[in-house]
């Protein structure tokens, strides 16, 4: 493993009181103490391998995996902070989403986590009556059903590992089982429990007996932890919590939400005109409001890190994850130069969109590396228009550019489905420190795009949720206030938006259609992805 990168921040004020935020992502743990101003006082990030994969399409990770990297996390950032470390008086996590852990009735699990990014399918049979199937076929749901049934973790664990089942005490997501190595109590946020799981997204309870949910999500109710509201205290830190990492045994640890969720908060972005793009593993397009909104037919919205309210999102699995694809396939040349000279390989990517003219001399890419529930489950990702002028350099701003017309393209849906026109885009993860791909976003987007005070969105976004907790702050109105702000801003460059928007119009919008159906000839022919099929994807 990598050694854990590591920032001494601003010199702590005599009289501050800091939160400790614990990150948990795809790719890396961070612990960060923030202070109320949201400004960073220290932060130790440790990478991790995001997953490891017995057979083609499973991606799984230990779960000690994770709480070794935030117990070490939490007690380096402790350690370095000197004086700040006995005036910390609260924490709140926030985690990547769709990940599951379940465990035995003392904590311990009892198989490696199924991470979010994992491919097997569970099947249909038994789930969903044989007789609903033509209705639902008939409604245009049967293929975002079979889609959220098939990719349902408990579904697969149930029909696969039956015994794994029968011993199961808790079936938990990856916040669920850190909250519990941390406090030793079964208990979560509600704002962190999304995906294939039986949740009332309205209420922020887990769903009746009734709801469709408990029936095409599986879980017995004992199984299930309790639920918290963001801004409440899911426990406090337990003895052998306390000597694993540092913290005072019976700091509160306060509700959070998600990662994304945590994100959005930390950029300030709460006003419903006010589009967060997250340029992480999962790269997103996200609004937030009291509204109830469902974007995508038959998708809820994702609950807030503010209670009572959530957050739209259209995203692209593959995200960001396509550069560091690209680094890993192509980026030999700035690897070698990065270790030469100190930096990020990806601080070197910006001289290579530099040096081509947007629309990379007629590249365009198509982002489908992985298909998600509105896409064909054949789709995949394309790039057309080569000819022997291009090289790596055009390749990687294409996949710049594709990615963010599949964001415009998710904003537009979103304005369609709430009414709202986006005024103004704020910018998070980890693609968002560059200058290049911030650039791209504002002149496709063609509207002001600002960066967030600082990129740990995240962090500052638990961190908010912490201090409300505790009351520091008397809500999270006065909370994201003090705690958010913006930062640089970039504006469109008028010749640059002309060019994207003829591409992203007269190109990018027709290649879905066009190419679907040598998607699906290419799958029948060499059976890869394995298990494709059903309808087209409902993208609109």
């Amino acid at each position: 493993m990598a050694e854990a990168e590591r920032s001494g921040g601003r010199a702590a004020a005599s009289g501050d009181e800091f939160l400790l935020a614990l990150d948990v992502g795809t790719q890396s743990v961070r612990a960060a103490l923030v202070d109320l101003r949201g400004e960073i006082a220290g932060i130790v990030k440790t990478p991790i391998e995001p997953y490891f994969s017995e057979r083609p399409g499973w991606a799984e990770q230990r779960p000690e995996v994770w709480w070794g990297a935030a117990s070490r996390s939490i007690r380096e950032v402790l350690e370095r902070s000197g004086a700040a470390r006995g005036r910390v008086v609260a924490a709140a996590l926030g985690t990547q989403r769709g990940t599951y852990v379940n465990v035995d009735g003392d904590g311990r699990p009892l198989r490696p986590a199924i991470v979010w990014l994992d491919q097997r399918k569970a099947s249909t049979e038994g789930l969903i009556p044989s007789a609903a199937i033509p209705l639902l076929r008939a409604a245009g749901a049967w293929s975002f059903i079979e889609y959220v049934t098939r990719y349902c973790r408990s579904n697969w664990i149930r029909q696969n590992e039956p015994e794994t089942w029968r011993r199961t005490h808790k079936f938990l997501c990856l916040s669920g089982y850190l909250t519990h190595r941390l406090t030793g109590e079964f208990r979560d946020s509600s704002a962190n429990v999304v995906g294939t799981m039986p949740i009332d997204v309205k209420r922020g309870r887990w769903a009746s007996r009734w709801d469709v949910k408990s029936h095409l999500f599986r879980i017995e109710r004992e199984k299930l932890p309790d639920l918290v509201a963001p801004g409440e205290i899911l426990g406090r830190i337990s003895a052998s919590a306390a000597e694993e990492t540092g913290l005072p045994a019976g700091l509160p640890l306060v509700a959070a939400a998600n990662d994304k969720a945590c994100e959005i908060l930390g950029a300030g972005c709460l006003e419903p005109d006010l589009a967060c793009l997250s340029f992480g593993t999962i790269a997103t397009v996200n609004t937030h409001g009291p509204r109830y909104v469902e974007v995508q037919r038959l998708m809820p919205p994702y609950p807030s890190a503010v209670p009572g309210h959530f957050y739209t999102e259209i995203g692209v699995l593959r995200g960001l994850w396509m550069v560091s694809w690209f680094k890993e396939q192509f980026g030999l040349e700035e690897r070698l130069r990065a270790d030469r000279e100190n930096v990020a390989p990806e601080d070197l990517f910006d001289e290579l969109l530099r040096g081509v003219p947007p629309g990379a001399m007629g590249l365009v890419l198509q982002p489908y590396w992985t298909p998600g529930p509105d896409i064909a489950s054949y789709a995949k990702g394309s790039i057309i228009g080569f000819g022997d002028i291009h090289t790596r350099a055009h390749l990687y701003r294409a996949i710049v550019e594709g990615l963010v017309f599949a964001l415009r393209e998710g904003a537009q849906l979103t304005e369609r489905r709430t009414g709202i026109p986006i005024r103004k885009v704020r910018v998070a993860g980890g693609g968002s420190q560059s200058d290049g791909i911030v650039q791209v976003t504002a002149d496709v987007f063609d509207l002001p795009v600002e960066r967030p005070h600082t990129h740990e969105t995240s962090v500052v976004g638990a961190a908010i949720d912490a201090a409300v907790g505790v009351g520091l702050h008397r809500d999270f109105g006065a909370a994201t206030a003090a705690m958010t702000r913006a930062g640089r801003a970039f504006e469109p460059i008028r010749e640059n938006v002309d060019v994207y928007r003829q591409l992203y119009e007269r190109v990018y919008r027709r290649m879905y259609s066009r190419l679907l159906p040598l998607f699906q000839e290419i799958q029948q022919i060499t059976g890869y992805p394995e298990g494709a099929g059903g309808e087209p994807g409902r993208k609109t």
